[in-house]
């Protein structure tokens, strides 16, 4: 563990957050495939806590590899304060689609690629960024509200996040996991990024579900 996230965090908090995250993964990847028939699997979760300056850079750095990505992004509001970034590959959208072919709105069949694209990555982001906030919010005893979904189709990396979402010179803790989908050679990322007024609330909202199974 390094300083910063030593001196916010204790081992036994990080390992029941990150247990917390488990959960939460795997009931959103269950409502996925619940919803649109579309299998998941989620990595183990990782914690960090960073310096919010720091987030643009550590997030491009963890998807390297993509010349372009596509983003969803999404705030949710509650005791639990922070904003969702799903971040996926270049052309993602259109896999996305030809696994979903069957359930895609038919509204949507005579729109252009890109806005049927930006339609499904909407729907997959989010069921996926609702079931996790929402799960990790329930296990912690919260209610979360959330802003509506924006999506950013065709970017470079190092734009998708922009340099002025968190504010300087605040701690950001940041929950992230690499996700797969069954259906075909198809990964992404979701990054939960929760703001420096989360943490104190957060440190008690663990001590409290760890006292459940004392």
């Amino acid at each position: 563990m390094d300083k910063l996230q030593d001196c916010v965090f204790t081992d036994e908090e990080i390992d029941i957050l990150q247990e917390i995250m488990n959960i939460a993964f795997g009931s959103a990847a269950a409502d996925l495939a619940e919803a649109i028939d579309l299998f998941v699997v989620l990595s183990v979760p990782v914690v960090r806590v960073l310096q919010a300056e720091e987030l643009p850079e550590y997030i491009s750095n963890e998807i390297q590899g993509y010349d372009k990505v596509s983003l969803v992004e999404q705030d949710f509001l509650a005791k639990f304060k922070g904003v969702a970034l799903l971040i996926f590959p270049s052309g993602i959208g259109k896999s996305l689609i030809a696994m979903l072919e069957s359930d895609v709105d038919s509204t949507f069949e005579s729109d252009p690629l890109d806005a049927l694209e930006r339609e499904t990555l909407m729907e997959v982001g989010n069921i996926l960024v609702g079931a996790c906030v929402s799960k990790v919010a329930e296990l912690l005893e919260d209610v979360v509200i959330y802003s509506p979904p924006r999506v950013i189709v065709e970017n470079l990396p190092y734009k998708a996040i922009s340099q002025d979402m968190f504010e300087p010179g605040n701690l950001a803790i940041i929950l992230h996991t690499v996700f797969h989908f069954n259906a075909q050679d198809v990964s992404g990322f979701l990054f939960l990024v929760c703001s420096h007024e989360s943490i104190n609330w957060l440190r008690k909202a663990l001590y409290e579900f760890l006292k459940q199974y004392e």
